[in-house]
This record gives structure tokens, sequence and C-alpha cells, in this order.
């Protein structure tokens, strides 16, 4: 497992917060999203084997977040 931090500008509030965690649900290998509007980051844990990073930002991007790895 890696844990990866990403930066989300446009992110500012709860409903936000439960799209951008949701993203553990749409995509195998990822086991855990936490994400912060106050802090506008997000932080995902997830298998390397199974998703890569660029599948984690064009999978926050289809929901209008720009996620750019920290």
């Amino acid at each position: 497992m890696v844990t990866q931090l990403f930066r989300v500008p446009d992110m500012h509030c709860t409903a936000c917060v439960m799209r951008l965690e949701g993203l553990e649900d749409e995509l195998v290998g990822i086991r855990r999203v936490k994400a912060s509007y106050r802090k506008q980051q997000m932080e995902v844990e997830y298998d390397e084997s199974q998703v890569t990073v660029q599948q984690i930002v064009a999978a926050a991007g289809q929901h209008g977040y720009e996620a750019i790895p920290v």
C-alpha cells in the first residue's frame, strides 16, 4: 500500500469532501480516502499494483476537481 497526498484547490465544502471520499468505492485498489476542504487536500491510501496516480487524478477530474499530487 502507498499513501499519496493530493492538493485539491477547488474543494470548498463538505459535499466536495463526500464526493472525493467516494472515490474509494469507484476505483479498485483504493483502500482509503481522507479529504479536507479546509486544507484543500486529500490523502489516498491505495494498492499501486491495482490503480495509478493518473487514474486517481482522472477520477477526481470526472467529478470536477483538480487533484495535484504533492
